[in-house]
């Protein structure tokens, strides 16, 4: 047991220079990303209390398929900019209605606005803890 206790604190943990595992930064800058293009209605959801799935979604739309496509190419050029990191995961980045960059802590989700309504999925986590980004 103790073998997977150390594995998991490596993967998750870091001790070089300029990377993260503090999802709160990693938050942070990829709240950057999303509105340096324009993403509507930012939304961070706290669920580090409700799930061990990651500590954060953030949830955002935008106007268009390229809109949307920009808005996540921003996040991923952000983070890897700031910090040196690649998401570990995407998907939906061919249809462009609902795209998904997992960085394992921080789950970004960027809908088509149809889609974000449709599929409400900030109702599925109503007892997070939720945070509205404001555009400065």
């Amino acid at each position: 047991m103790s073998k997977l206790t150390n594995t998991a604190q490596q993967q998750f943990s870091t001790n070089v220079p300029g990377k993260t595992a503090d999802s709160e930064r990693l938050t942070a800058i990829i709240t950057e990303g999303l509105l340096d293009k324009k993403a509507r209605e930012i939304k961070i959801m706290d669920v580090r209390k409700l799930t061990t799935l990651t500590d954060f979604f953030i949830v955002c739309h935008g106007t268009s398929d390229t809109q949307i496509r920009a808005i996540a190419n921003s996040a991923i050029e952000k983070v890897k900019e700031k910090t040196g990191e690649s998401v570990w995961k995407q998907e939906g980045t061919d249809a462009r209605r609902w795209i998904i960059l997992d960085y394992v802590n921080v789950v970004v989700h960027i809908f088509s606005e149809d889609k974000r309504q449709y599929y409400g999925f900030e109702r599925m986590w109503n007892d997070a803890i939720f945070s509205e980004v404001e555009e400065s």
